[in-house]
């Protein structure tokens, strides 16, 4: 088991909508099942490489067999490919992303993907080398945030929750700092690059970094960080998806069943060291 494991920017459905990247996966063939299709095919799952493909791995060479379960993991880099193989019957799931992420993704190409199950969070969290709690921080000091739409609203909810600032009513999923109603202490903000975060820890008195990223940057998101983001009713969290109509197909509930299983959340604690933490 690796307890320190680099997650590349595949696994960030969390992250940026990198919604014109290039697909390295492949079509499923004429025996794979679209979630509808019969009992007795192969339900082919397009996935990010890491953690998704990882953990779908697992599934499927340990615990596929005793429910009569035949899986086939698509690796996708891309995060349009395996929602359009998606709808249009090519695989007949996937996992790979989020709520925000996919509710712009149906917004803005018509499409009819709906969640399973959630699986497995990558918690954001708050890393400083110059304090050893958020309480401690002083009056204007500066705070890194990435400056992608979707981690830069989770990164300002994060230091709401913990009472740094306050947003102003209906700051939503695209909250930026001029949605800040209250900043108590006149914290700065020092918008960046996601990736590049980890490389100015030493130059800011804070910063929110992803979980990829803080492992990249041997951080470890459960020892580390000052404060994590909960799995707990957490709108980020990753989750299986198919097209709407196939939630209740055979195969589809099997894997859902699998995916939320004791093994499969002691595989995650294992492998991930909290750079990954189950949601379910």
């Amino acid at each position: 088991m690796r307890n320190t494991i680099k997650i590349t920017t595949a696994v960030l459905a969390t992250g940026a909508l990198a919604l014109g990247l290039t697909a390295c996966g492949t079509e499923a063939g004429s025996d794979s099942v679209a979630g509808s299709g019969s009992a007795d095919k192969t339900l082919v799952v397009a996935a990010s490489t890491v953690p998704h493909a990882e953990i779908l791995g697992y599934v499927k060479d340990n615990l596929a067999a005793k429910e009569d379960l035949k899986l086939e993991v698509k690796e996708f880099t891309d995060y349009v490919t395996p929602n359009t193989a998606t709808q249009n019957g090519e695989v007949g799931a996937n996992y790979f992303q989020h709520k925000p992420y996919l509710d712009d993704f149906n917004k803005k190409n018509g499409t009819t993907i709906v969640p399973v199950v959630t699986v497995h969070l990558e918690p954001l969290g708050v890393y400083s080398k110059k304090t050893e709690s958020l309480t401690a921080l002083k009056d204007g000091a500066t705070v890194a945030l990435p400056n992608d739409t979707t981690n830069e609203a989770r990164a300002l909810k994060l230091l709401e929750r913990n009472g740094l600032i306050k947003l102003k009513p209906g700051a939503g999923n695209e909250a930026t700092p001029k949605d800040i109603a209250e900043n108590p202490k006149k914290l700065q903000f020092k918008e960046l690059e996601a990736a590049q975060i980890p490389r100015v820890l030493d130059e800011v008195d804070a910063a929110v970094i992803n979980g990829n990223y803080a492992v990249d940057a041997d951080l470890s998101p459960k020892k580390d960080s000052l404060v994590l983001e909960s799995a707990e009713d957490n709108p980020y969290g990753n989750f299986l998806a198919v097209k709407k109509g196939d939630e209740n197909a055979p195969q589809i509930k099997k894997l859902a069943k699998l995916l939320q299983s004791p093994e499969v959340k002691k595989f995650i604690e294992d492998e991930y060291d909290g750079s990954v933490i189950p949601a379910f």
